[in-house]
């Protein structure tokens, strides 16, 4: 970010991650409670000996050229649309939080009960196509299709996956339909996100699955929210101003409600923590809060940048807020994490491949 180094947890970006820990019975963690027994520098030992390196190395397209603001990069199709940079910093943020899902989830790409033989596939909002890819070297006989508004993709990538530039907030002309749609950290991507679930509905063939995996801002305590804390502070400034751009970051905690009414049929919610830091208890979580914390670290200023000047912040105040935030990120006193929902649902066999059966809600 701004010249402080970032202790980072470590996994190589891409490997399929072996069974961590046991959740015991329950099909998802419950909430981390806190570890009072002061075991705060876990992280190493927790995150098993390895190192974080991206192995999505590869050529760029450089087909579309990118907008320079405050020293990062957007995408240049539907200039505005998106907050968050694509520059190489973000991208291997991007990356980094793809292992993070794999970490919590147990090395899993998902958890909807997709058939093997799963042909077609649509990843939304692909990022760097690292989901997409492995996704398809994992179901060889599936085809694997990733959209972005921006072109940082691989140009080197399986031959059953391929990348297009799109915007899934259009009506989807898709050519194919879908036995499988995927979508991971929406939260800052739509304005309308109950109307993208309406056009997955229609794209999917009877049978098939959406899944979306997604967090929910801001960010939840154990205790007494620490009120004063920086990071307390940060989390309502850029919750209310992704609220001004139209683009909440408190939509993932209806996606199950919204699924259901569309038309979607045993939709099922689970939901998963980030802790901000080793504060709780067990391997489990200090992995998680492992990545999670150098994920957040990494991203913080690009994650800041838009929201927080739409509220009038200057990028001048907004660098000089944030080293303060970053230190309440790291401090083990404030037992801070983020809510994550993971919701996939079937389209019922009995509904023809356009129709959508209810409306849905905004």
């Amino acid at each position: 970010m701004t010249g402080d180094s970032v202790a980072e947890p470590e996994a190589r970006i891409g490997e399929t991650l072996a069974p961590i820990v046991s959740w015991g019975g329950g099909s998802a963690p419950s909430v981390p409670s806190v570890d009072n027994e002061g075991h705060f520098n876990d992280a190493d030992s927790a995150v098993g000996g390895l190192s974080v390196v991206t192995t999505t190395v590869s050529l760029r397209s450089s087909v579309y050229n990118h907008v320079e603001e405050d020293g990062r990069t957007y995408h240049r199709y539907r200039e505005g649309k998106y907050p968050l940079p694509n520059d190489e910093e973000e991208q291997e943020r991007l990356d980094l939080q793809h292992t993070l899902f794999g970490v919590t989830l147990e090395g899993k790409l998902h958890l909807a009960p997709i058939s093997p033989e799963c042909h077609h596939v649509l990843d939304i909002a692909t990022g760097t196509g690292i989901w997409a890819i492995e996704f398809a070297q994992q179901y060889t006989s599936s085809q694997v299709l990733g959209t972005d508004l921006s072109a940082i993709q691989p140009l080197y990538v399986p031959t059953n996956c391929r990348f297009e530039i799109d915007d899934a907030e259009d009506e989807w002309n898709f050519s194919d339909r879908f036995d499988y749609i995927h979508g991971r950290a929406l939260l800052s991507c739509f304005k309308d996100p109950a109307s993208v679930l309406r056009e997955a509905f229609k794209s999917l063939n009877p049978g098939g699955y959406l899944e979306l995996q997604d967090g929910t801002f801001p960010f939840k305590y154990i205790g007494e929210p620490p009120v004063n804390s920086d990071l307390y502070k940060w989390n309502e400034i850029v919750v209310a101003g992704a609220a001004k751009a139209g683009r909440p970051w408190t939509n993932a905690q209806h996606y199950k409600q919204w699924m259901e009414e569309i038309g979607f049929e045993d939709v099922v919610e689970k939901k998963f923590f980030w802790p901000t830091s080793t504060w709780p208890k067990g391997a489990y979580f200090k992995q998680v809060a492992a990545y999670w914390q150098a994920d957040l670290l990494r991203g913080l200023e690009g994650i800041s940048l838009k929201v927080m000047k739409a509220l009038g912040w200057s990028a001048e105040e907004i660098q000089a807020f944030l080293p303060a935030v970053k230190r309440d990120v790291k401090d083990t006193s404030i037992h801070a994490y983020l809510p994550i929902n993971v919701v996939y649902g079937r389209k019922p066999m009995n509904v023809s491949r356009g129709e959508v059966t209810n409306s849905g809600s905004n």
